[in-house]
């Protein structure tokens, strides 16, 4: 399983960019994709999350500035940001959540992140 993140850089407060995640690799199903970030010092946090049934959760500091999607055909997942904050500053990584067999349990694996620089 091979995860691929693009789509960072810097971008000035109030700015947009767009994240792509492309999965690769032999699984049963793909139960969620997800973006997370971490800021120097701090936890790893959610970002945005969908899953199977196109359901999607974010986190608290989200408040409608990004969405989550994905292409099934493409084995893909963005991440649209809007708005963004100084604060957004981190390295953003993208999660798979799969399994190799029937109602087996889920793997999670990660890609090597890519970085969003905000700059007031």
């Amino acid at each position: 399983v091979q995860l691929v993140e693009s789509g960072g850089g810097l971008v000035q407060a109030g700015g947009s960019l767009r994240l792509s995640c492309v999965f690769s690799g032999t699984v049963f199903s793909i139960d969620a994709m997800g973006w997370y970030r971490q800021a120097p010092g701090k936890q790893r946090e959610l970002v945005g999350r969908i899953a199977s049934g196109s359901d999607t959760n974010y986190g608290d500091f989200v408040k409608g500035r990004f969405i989550i999607s994905r292409d099934v055909a493409k084995n893909t997942v963005y991440l649209q940001m809007n708005g963004l904050k100084p604060e957004d500053s981190g390295v953003y990584y993208c999660k798979a959540e799969v399994t190799f067999e029937y109602r087996s349990s889920p793997y999670s694996f990660w890609g090597q992140g890519t970085q969003v620089t905000v700059s007031s």
